[in-house]
């Protein structure tokens, strides 16, 4: 999006997804972990009292995703992860996921890109992380392709939108505003 828009333009455009993923997840009645990249930024708007800080381990995406997945699932029957880059994430849609994580094995929100804002599980599955492309248009079906072929129990969410281009960020006024 930065080739499009400008450093600058983009760097607001992230903070707006920021903003508006804290308050959607400050909002959800679920219990919120929050994986910093190197260390835990402390003094920060995502508030001690209201987010378990961990730090993210070093890997690809995947490879992120997945110790993040271990470290909460260690902690909680459950777990549900979001992206920071999608403007149609509420409230509603996690509780969502975990409400259906009561029946199946695993929940993913697919975008219209190809990948996925929402992946949610009661046990962790490696297998979901590994030999994916990530940022590419297959990253949705070739999970999907993994969880059947491990006979996993699962349920999709509404097809939802993510900001990565210019021509995303046209469809959502609210993250566009002043910059395009």
């Amino acid at each position: 999006m930065a080739a499009s828009i400008g450093n600058d333009n983009a760097l607001e455009v992230y903070l707006r997804l920021m903003a508006h993923t804290r308050k959607v997840a400050r909002e959800s009645d679920t219990e919120r972990f929050l994986f910093y990249d190197q260390s835990i930024a402390e003094g920060d708007d995502w508030n001690a009292s209201s987010f378990h800080k961990k730090v993210q381990y070093n890997g690809d995406l995947g490879e992120r995703m997945s110790d993040a997945f271990s470290q909460v699932l260690s902690e909680c029957e459950s777990a549900v992860i979001i992206g920071s880059d999608c403007p149609e994430i509420s409230p509603e849609i996690i509780e969502a996921a975990f409400k259906k994580l009561e029946l199946a094995d695993v929940v993913v929100g697919p975008t219209f890109d190809g990948g996925y804002y929402l992946l949610g599980m009661n046990k962790l599955y490696p297998f979901l992380f590994q030999d994916i492309e990530w940022s590419s248009t297959s990253v949705y079906d070739n999970t999907i392709q993994k969880i059947a072929s491990n006979n996993l129990l699962y349920t999709v969410l509404e097809v939802k939108s993510d900001l990565d281009y210019v021509e995303d960020l046209e469809k959502f006024p609210a993250f566009s505003k002043n910059i395009l």
